[in-house]
């Protein structure tokens, strides 16, 4: 697993130091993991790993690695992970590692954000589910499952709030079982049929589908 050094002033209005590094042994490291929509100008590991980082923070894929870099810090992590740019998608062998392995590592990062560039500062993590195209996407299924801890945060990164505090209304929106959304360990409990009924409600490839958890 590779994953992002973070150095720098977390409050502070400079940019980050922030670089790739791979994971030594099995053992993840405490970090963030941020779960997103991709968009336009995604920063991509090849923008990463090439000497001259101008082209990299020029694409507006970059704000939001700063940002959740940011946010990484201020919660004493000095690693994440952000799957456009630590994964190299021009090795296949590479690239199907890490799509098998994606559960696994959200359940074993320290807090995952998800980032919802289409919900307004001011929004009520009770209409999350209404608002934001993130809930009906079948790749999120997982990252709103798998991670112990999970934050919601706006377009501008206003915190709006846990998994674990709208568990009622989340359940309720997604018809993902209340108990796995505050206890993630109990989806073992689950039948397969009730988990592909969750994935039934969301956007989904085929592709996708073979990776419900």
């Amino acid at each position: 697993m590779r994953l992002l050094h973070i150095t720098g002033d977390p409050w502070g209005v400079d940019s980050l130091n922030i670089s790739l590094c791979d994971t030594i042994g099995i053992e993840i490291p405490p970090c963030v993991i941020l779960s997103h929509r991709w968009r336009d100008e995604e920063v991509s590991f090849s923008d990463m790993t090439d000497l001259d980082t101008s082209k990299a923070r020029s694409k507006r894929g970059y704000k939001k690695i700063e940002a959740s870099c940011r946010k990484a810090l201020q919660e004493k992590l000095e690693y994440a992970w952000v799957d456009t740019c630590c994964i190299d998608k021009g090795s296949s062998a590479e690239l199907s590692e890490a799509i098998n392995s994606m559960y696994n590592w959200y359940a074993q990062s320290t807090v995952c954000f998800a980032y919802l560039d289409d919900v307004e500062n001011n929004s009520s993590i009770y209409w999350l589910c209404k608002e934001s195209v993130w809930f009906t996407r079948c790749w999120t299924l997982q990252e709103l499952i798998a991670p112990k801890r999970l934050h919601f945060y706006s377009k501008d990164w206003m915190d709006l709030g846990t998994r674990s505090l709208a568990a009622d209304i989340l359940a309720l929106g997604s018809g993902i079982a209340k108990e796995v959304l505050l206890d993630p360990s109990t989806l073992e409990k689950i039948c397969a049929a009730e988990k592909m009924s969750w994935a039934s409600k969301r956007r989904t490839t085929r592709g996708e589908m073979k990776h419900i958890p």
